[in-house]
């Protein structure tokens, strides 16, 4: 009788945790069973370097989205990105393409415009920012600007 019950213990912890590796696994890989509603924007920049796709959307430091998808369109880089959606975006909000520290993760951060005019599902932001290319400005001190 004794062994029956330690048999159950010790078979109610491994059960336990496998829940608990599962549960860890699922938040890590940010897996969404029961996705919450979302509308698509769209973004044209002139340059996504590092950009990718799941990329967080931000304003004020707040996710409020992710990236879809990244596609090549009249030769400007068309995003379409997932927005929550109780978050209204307006027609003259700006777009950019941030990096997290020096050396950091790239997202988008979206600056509220003032508009009254609130962009509807599948509306494109015309007013973006390409991020900062940090190679570019090592090359110019490196090599040296403009001859005199």
């Amino acid at each position: 009788m004794k062994k029956i019950d330690i048999e159950i213990t010790v078979g109610f912890f491994i059960f336990i945790g496998i829940l608990c590796m599962a549960y860890t696994s699922i938040k890590l890989g940010q897996v969404e069973f029961f996705k919450n509603n979302y509308y698509e924007l769209k973004a044209k920049f002139t340059s996504v370097t590092g950009l990718k796709k799941d990329t967080p959307v931000e304003i004020s430091g707040v996710k409020i989205g992710n990236v879809k998808s990244i596609e090549l369109k009249d030769y400007q880089a068309l995003v379409t990105f997932e927005i929550n959606d109780h978050i209204k975006i307006h027609e003259d909000a700006i777009a950019s393409i941030r990096t997290k520290g020096i050396l950091g993760e790239q997202y988008i951060e979206i600056l509220p415009g003032a508009s009254d005019t609130v962009l509807k599902p599948g509306e494109t932001l015309f007013d973006t920012e390409p991020p900062f290319d940090l190679l570019s400005v090592i090359k110019n001190l490196v090599v040296g600007g403009d001859d005199e």
